[in-house]
């Protein structure tokens, strides 16, 4: 691996921990507690488990330079590698009848957030 992979590597995972400390800040400024961060489960990672209230909230968070390349980041293959962590969470933590809700956060290159609640949906 080049001295400039590494790097990129680095910058990458720092602007995705920024990302998801914005995204944490938003929650906890409606009362959000973080139950998880990075979880890995079930062959995929959630980026945040919120409890917020009475709803348990899987939250992905994606930046880039912007919003709309933010959200066109989310593939299929990453959707559904985020529904199977968020089931084997709930498998392990969750109670029957849980609410629960799957949202993103689209955080742009000046730190802006947009959240959009519900934004993918999984039968749990």
């Amino acid at each position: 691996m080049t001295g400039g992979r590494t790097t990129r590597g680095r910058v990458a995972w720092l602007s995705g921990r920024a990302a998801e400390e914005i995204a944490e800040r938003l929650y906890a400024a409606e009362g959000g507690t973080v139950l998880a961060r990075r979880w890995r489960g079930g062959g995929g990672e959630v980026d945040l488990v919120i409890g917020l209230g009475p709803v348990i909230v899987f939250v992905e968070v994606k930046a880039r330079r912007d919003a709309a390349t933010a959200a066109a980041a989310l593939g299929r293959a990453q959707m559904r590698r985020l529904g199977a962590a968020a089931e084997a969470w709930i498998a392990l933590h969750g109670s029957p009848g849980q609410d629960v809700r799957v949202d993103v956060v689209l955080v742009d290159g000046a730190g802006r957030a947009e959240r959009i609640e519900n934004a993918l949906s999984f039968d749990f």
